[in-house]
């Protein structure tokens, strides 16, 4: 394995001579350590011994350079939720493109943010280590040149919430691998902590962007501050009509940013996150402190909604792309008319919670994800025999039971589908799609159907990168296939997708070029049926 100094080095020369966008080096280390978010102690997985971990600032197209030393007893990855990975699946972080990190040794990954802009996060993708922490912030600023469509905030805050567990992640891979499911989280957290366990700062008058994700295991959650408005800004990378809302619905996975003005009476004021859909309601609070507050609370932490669907699903259709706004370019977002562009193919994929073996799994028409023994864009690469099939999943719902099978579905580049992910379960669905980035065109309840189509909105859809999916409806996305390589889609819940519910998404190009998808990185760890082969002279 080459040394950090190394990579370094080159990737240093490389920028010397060839001009490049610049570069940004964090050096991390992985361990374990003791955290009581709960007050319960509890295994963490620090990284820097932060927990959450350290946040990475950047700018458009920027490299991102990431030394990770694996300090855990077991084999470890990152996945980078939202980040596109422009010809470069090598550097997705999931099982399914990257050999782990073992134990007590180095990866470097190289990342290019290139025509990104926005708000997302990283969090560890191996076992059940989402369970443990690893997970931070990631923010993306537009380039100097290109006009944001708000005025520069007087602050930032990164806000990271989501359930939590009291028991350790080992405890909870044995449930879920013994066959049943997880129990009902212990409590939510915000940024790392329990209730009022941290504070943000604002002076009276100022503006300040929040950059908010859900980045729990299992449910979706609502975000407010108390006698505040949020006027949101930005979705996933997309500069969204600026709406204003008295509190946000946050699935599972998703990130949104709002303006916040504190321009209420010098007081603190309480943030709150509480679960959507649950029987049981969760709520953890933080505080929104005024510089020139008495330290008072003005009453008790607002309510907010709890199963109502109705609600959550209307607030959804109204966050739409502002389409005047420019993005990563110059130009503005709705100079892709995506509603006149016709789509190659159309994909089904309906979620489904079958036993098979007498153990609870999670199916995606029908098939149950299994991991191969050798990661997938590593067999393909090498061209190694049996370690995955092309159509190994339909394209639509079987209707039939669930089965197990490392589930891989063929596309070609330049391809643009229709996805429609259809819920017939009573819980609320939230998927991701690696690589890419979808238009949100349509969402209802009932089942989809061709005539669904006439509801569609094919003019200013927002484009994110994971969407949720109502019990008992569908969600439409138009996708353009525009990024070679090996992509995950899965559960951005954590059980679901760690018992099945998730698949490859093939992405081919016969043209063998530099400008279609980038060569296997030369620092690539080999591992499986891979083991001790070569990838390229350093």
């Amino acid at each position: 394995m080459k040394t950090p100094l190394m990579v370094f080095l080159l990737i240093a020369m490389a920028a010397r001579i060839n001009g490049e966008d610049p570069y940004r080096f964090f050096n991390w280390n992985v361990t374990y350590g003791d955290i009581y978010p709960l007050g319960v102690k509890q295994q963490g997985i620090l990284i820097n011994g932060q927990f959450p971990g350290p946040q990475i600032d950047c700018v458009t197209n920027d490299n991102v350079i990431v030394s990770v030393v694996n300090s855990l007893d077991e084999p470890f990855l990152i996945t980078w939720n939202g980040i596109q990975q422009r010809r470069n699946s090598w550097q997705d972080g999931v099982y399914g493109t990257n050999c782990p990190i073992p134990p007590g040794q180095n990866f470097t990954y190289i990342l290019q943010v290139k025509d990104q802009i926005g708000s997302f996060f990283y969090f560890p993708s191996l076992a059940f280590h989402k369970a443990a922490g690893g997970f931070g912030g990631i923010t993306i600023s537009s380039r100097p040149m290109i006009p944001v469509p708000f005025p520069p905030p007087a602050a930032d805050y990164t806000i990271l919430a989501g359930d939590w567990f009291k028991q350790n992640h080992t405890d909870l891979k044995a449930i879920l691998d013994g066959g049943s499911d997880l129990p009902f989280p212990d409590g939510l957290l915000i940024n790392g902590r329990g209730s009022n366990g941290f504070t943000f700062n604002v002076d009276q008058g100022k503006t300040y962007r929040l950059r908010i994700s859900n980045v729990g295991m299992s449910t979706s959650i609502n975000f407010r501050i108390q006698g505040h408005k949020m006027l949101l800004v930005e979705v996933e990378g997309t500069h969204s009509l600026q709406n204003t809302y008295s509190s946000l619905d946050i699935h599972l996975g998703q990130t949104y940013s709002v303006l916040v003005t504190a321009d209420q009476p010098p007081q603190n004021y309480f943030m709150v996150v509480s679960t959507r859909f649950t029987s049981q309601i969760l709520s953890a609070t933080s505080i929104l402190h005024y510089s020139n507050s008495p330290g008072t609370f003005p009453a008790p932490p607002p309510g907010g909604p709890t199963i109502q669907i109705d609600w959550s699903l209307n607030q959804a259709r109204s966050i739409r792309q502002n389409l005047t706004a420019s993005g990563p370019r110059p130009n503005p977002q709705g100079s892709y008319h995506y509603g006149m562009v016709n789509f190659t193919r159309t994909i089904r994929l309906a979620n489904s919670a079958p036993v098979i073996n007498g153990k609870q799994r999670y199916a995606v028409n029908s098939v149950s994800f299994i991991p191969a023994d050798t990661p997938l864009k590593i067999a393909d690469y090498f061209k190694i025999s049996g370690v995955f099939s092309l159509g190994s999943i339909s394209d639509s719902p079987t209707g039939g039971g669930g089965y197990l099978q490392t589930s891989v579905m063929a596309a070609d580049f330049r391809g643009f589908a229709e996805i429609v992910f259809e819920n017939s379960e009573d819980t609320v669905q939230s998927w991701h799609i690696d690589g890419h980035f979808f238009f949100v065109v349509g969402m209802d309840g009932g089942q989809w159907s061709a005539s669904s189509r006439t509801s569609y909105n094919l003019r200013d859809g927002i484009s994110r990168s994971t969407v949720q999916v109502y019990p008992n409806s569908w969600t439409a996305l138009y996708v353009p296939l525009d990024n070679v390589g090996m992509w995950n889609i899965r559960s951005q819940n954590w059980a679901r997708q760690y018992l099945g519910q998730q698949f490859y998404l093939r992405v081919y190009s016969p043209v063998n070029s530099w400008r279609d998808e980038y060569p296997i990185p030369k620092n690539a760890i080999t591992c499986g049926r891979a083991s001790g082969r070569k990838t390229r002279p350093l």
